[in-house]
C-alpha cells in the first residue's frame, strides 16, 4: 500500500528547550500558517484607543461564541503589549479582520509606538463608535467582532510567553458588500490576508481560493477501500485518492461501460496493443477529471480499465 507520495529526507530536529527564543518563534511561524490575523482594538482605563495585529488567533466556539487571541511578552526584553496591558484595565476589545486593501496599513499599526499613541491616527484608520463596547471599530474593515473579555490566561512570565485573551463576541458587524445573495460571507469578496512566516502574508483570493467537498453529510469508502492498482497509482496524488474515497459508493458495471464506448473510445483504440501505456493513459485522464471535481467520470474513467 502506497502512504506517501513526498521524497524522504533527513528531519531537522528543533528541541525547543534547546533552541533560542527567536529561531524558536521563527520556526513556529514559518510552518503554522497561515493564521488569521486579529486587528485588535482596545482602550486604557484613561480612555486611550490603542489599535493593534495578532496572528496568534481565531475562533474557538459558536455557542457561546469565542474568540482567542494571544498578544505575547516581547522576547528581547519581557515588556508587555499595549494591548495585553489595556484589556486587563478595560476588559472589552474589538476585533477587525484584516484584507488586502488594509493591509499596509494595518502593518503600520504594528509599531511599537510610546503609550498613549492612537494608532487610528498614525495608520489612517477611522473609528467607528461601537454599540456594546467602548473600544472603537475600523471602518474599512469590513467585518467587526464587539467583544467582552471573559478570561486572560497568562501562559508564562518569561520573554515569547502567550498570554491569551479569550473574549466572547457580544455583536458583529458586517458589510453587506461581502455578502452574497443568500446574505453569506462570499469568500471570493471579502478578500482576507492571513500571515506567514517572516515578513510573509498570505491573500485569499482568486486562484488561491478552491473547494474541498465536507465529508459531513455522508459515509465515504475511504482510501482503504480503493482497488489497490488504483491506490497505488504513480500518477494519482494523495488528494486524488481523498477525492476519490470521499464516494459514497462506486459507479455500477452498466455506467462504466457506457462511459467507456462513448467518452472513452479512442484511449482505448489508441492503446489496444499496450496495456501498460493504457492503464497511464486512464489514470492521466481520471485526474484531469479530479482537477476539475468531476469525481463519478473518473471513477467510470478508472474502473474502465479492468471491466
Amino acid at each position: 500500500m502506497k502512504v506517501t507520495f513526498a521524497l524522504h529526507f533527513n528531519d531537522m530536529i528543533v528541541d525547543p528547550k534547546n533552541t533560542s527564543i527567536p529561531k524558536l518563534h521563527g520556526y513556529l511561524l514559518g510552518a503554522i500558517g497561515p493564521r488569521p490575523i486579529a486587528f485588535a482594538s482596545t482602550l486604557d482605563k484613561d480612555g486611550h484607543a490603542n489599535l493593534s495585529p495578532f496572528s496568534f488567533f481565531n475562533v474557538f466556539s459558536a455557542n457561546p461564541p469565542i474568540a482567542i487571541f494571544s498578544p505575547a511578552r516581547r522576547g528581547r526584553d519581557n515588556t508587555t503589549k499595549h494591548t495585553f496591558e489595556n484589556v486587563k484595565e478595560v476588559g472589552e476589545v474589538v476585533i477587525n479582520v484584516v484584507t488586502h486593501a488594509m493591509v499596509e496599513q494595518m502593518s503600520l499599526a504594528s509599531t511599537e509606538y510610546p503609550k498613549g499613541t492612537d494608532e487610528f491616527i498614525k495608520s489612517g484608520f477611522t473609528p467607528l463608535t461601537s454599540e456594546k463596547v467602548k473600544p472603537f471599530r475600523v471602518k474599512e474593515s469590513p467585518v467587526q467582532f464587539e467583544c467582552v473579555v471573559k478570561e486572560v490566561v497568562e501562559l508564562g512570565t518569561e520573554g515569547g510567553a502567550g498570554n491569551l485573551i479569550i473574549c466572547e463576541v457580544v455583536l458583529i458587524h458586517v458589510n453587506e458588500s461581502v455578502l452574497d445573495e443568500a446574505g453569506k460571507i462570499d469568500q471570493t469578496k471579502i478578500d482576507l490576508v492571513g500571515r506567514m512566516g517572516g515578513d510573509f502574508y498570505v491573500r485569499a483570493h482568486g486562484n488561491a481560493l478552491f473547494e474541498v467537498a465536507k465529508p459531513l453529510q455522508k459515509m465515504g469508502i475511504g482510501v482503504d477501500q480503493i482497488p489497490a492498482d488504483i491506490r497505488n497509482s504513480d500518477t494519482l496524488s494523495g488528494n486524488n485518492l481523498g477525492q476519490l474515497g470521499n464516494v459514497e459508493a462506486l459507479p455500477n458495471e452498466t455506467d462504466v461501460n457506457d462511459f467507456k464506448l462513448t467518452e472513452l473510445a479512442d484511449i482505448f483504440v489508441e492503446f489496444e496493443n499496450d496495456v501498460v501505456a493504457l492503464e497511464k493513459r486512464l489514470h492521466e485522464k481520471a485526474k484531469a477529471y479530479l482537477n476539475e471535481g468531476k469525481i463519478d467520470e473518473a471513477w467510470k474513467t478508472l474502473l474502465s480499465f479492468n471491466d
